[in-house]
């Protein structure tokens, strides 16, 4: 490989702050914000033109159930909730089955609320803004070097979150990190307007007709966009084989990912019934990335954890969304529920139903990450990771990296950070005890 020497040059501090958040997904809004409300100075880094991240810039809008298995427990509350109930206000999101359901948000919606709430708070943003390299020392993180229309800064903070879902900032510091053998393969998701009138079995029209247009045998799922009669949030297949932390593999699994879509509306066209003629209303800004690299951490969570419903006494984000593994190396996904009942569905085919343990006559009802899952290993004392880089196996993982979860994850980081600020401490000796108090007081749902 041939190569070129760039000149050295200075780089000017753009900004100086308490706390820098890489990433803008709901888990890094809602870490720069619960920072900042705690009166700390935020800034908070996004390449992308908006926040949010899959819930917006990969149009994925559902967030789970906030309550316990038997719906009578709150069990996530905080940003997330409020967020929702901002939502609601404007028309914009909508309780499935039920109010103690899940929740489909108007993506579009939720990208100017998250606008506001980074305002109201007073969180620096840099949007359009790339995230390149740490600068340390003295064995602590200094300052992060960002790229932007307005050129190559730096920011400098005491406390860092890497947000940034592949952890980008925790794998230019060489922390311990692996990836999976069977990773969650990525979806490109559509917004697609069809005559609501009209009924189609668009599953077993894909199934039928997919090898046509180059499908293979795989599964997906869909739900309605609020506020938008007829339109529907489409997550019709999945990108395989492509390495997503590659720049020629992320390149190649977006055009795959649109080509895919295209198939879908192309298999409505042909054999779709009259007048049902779909309308592509949206695409993702990126591609919807499950899985990529993970880091190891304080705590690695694991799939006995999840479905035991294990409590930890440094907890810092509930859950109930089951186990659910996207398989890269067959069609299909594996569900594994609290209740011990195990479900196998593809597309086009049964589902097969069974069970990974025997009926018991209790079950628990949600399960915890804690704190321990934002402390990578080997990390500088003032290095937080919070997303889906986290340490876990293939069945944690498969449950607690949807959304809902990683936002609360998002909050606790941010109060953390604060915490390690007010007592001059690391990140690692922050006492929890008082990190759960002030989730709580905060309104986040502490059990």
């Amino acid at each position: 490989m041939h190569t070129i020497t760039e000149p050295t040059r200075d780089v000017p501090v753009l900004d100086e702050v308490d706390l820098c958040v890489l990433g803008g997904s709901c888990t890094g809004v809602f870490a720069a914000v619960r920072a900042a409300r705690l009166g700390m100075r935020v800034a908070i880094v996004e390449k992308q033109n908006c926040f949010g991240g899959v819930a917006t810039c990969g149009l994925v809008n559902v967030w789970h159930s906030l309550w316990d298995t038997e719906k009578q427990q709150q069990i996530i509350s905080g940003l997330t909730e409020e967020v929702i109930d901002r939502l609601r206000r404007r028309d914009a999101v909508t309780a499935f089955p039920d109010p103690r359901g899940h929740y489909r948000l108007n993506t579009f919606e939720l990208m100017i609320e998250l606008d506001e709430l980074v305002t109201e708070a007073g969180v620096v943003p840099h949007l359009h803004t790339m995230y390149v390299a740490p600068h340390t020392r003295g064995g602590r993180l200094d300052s992060v070097i960002v790229e932007s229309k307005s050129g190559r800064g730096a920011i400098r903070a005491g406390v860092f979150i890497d947000a940034t879902g592949d952890g980008d900032l925790c794998a230019h510091l060489a922390l311990p990190e692996y990836t999976p053998d069977h990773g969650q393969p990525p979806t490109t998701c559509a917004n697609i307007y069809r005559d609501p009138e009209i009924e189609f079995a668009l599953d077993a029209a894909i199934a039928e007709h997919g090898t046509e247009f180059g499908l293979e045998d795989d599964w997906g799922w869909r739900g309605p966009v609020p506020g938008l009669n007829g339109a529907t949030m489409h997550a019709d297949h999945h990108v395989f084989d492509e390495d997503l932390l590659s720049a020629p593999g992320l390149t190649r699994a977006e055009i795959e990912g649109r080509r895919k879509c295209r198939a879908v509306m192309d298999i409505i066209r042909r054999h779709g019934p009259e007048g049902s003629a779909p309308v592509l209303m949206a695409l993702p800004s990126y591609i919807g990335i499950r899985q990529t690299r993970q880091f190891a951490c304080a705590h690695r969570l694991t799939e006995a954890d999840v479905l035991s419903g294990r409590r930890f006494g440094d907890a810092i984000a509930n859950g109930t969304y089951p186990v659910d593994i996207h398989h890269s190396d067959k069609p299909g996904l594996t569900f594994r529920y609290l209740d011990g009942r195990e479900r196998y569905a593809r597309r086009g085919a049964p589902t097969v139903e069974g069970r990974w343990r025997p009926e018991t006559a209790e079950n628990p009802t949600f399960y915890q990450a804690p704190y321990g899952c934002l402390l990578p290993k080997g990390a500088p004392g003032n290095l937080l990771a919070c997303g889906r880089m986290l340490d876990a196996d293939e069945g944690a993982f498969a449950a607690i990296r949807v959304m809902v979860n990683l936002n609360q994850m998002g909050e606790a980081g941010g109060i953390a950070a604060c915490l390690a600020l007010d007592a001059g401490c690391d990140v690692d000796a922050v006492d929890t005890v008082i990190l759960r108090k002030t989730l709580a007081d905060g309104g986040s749902a502490v059990v």
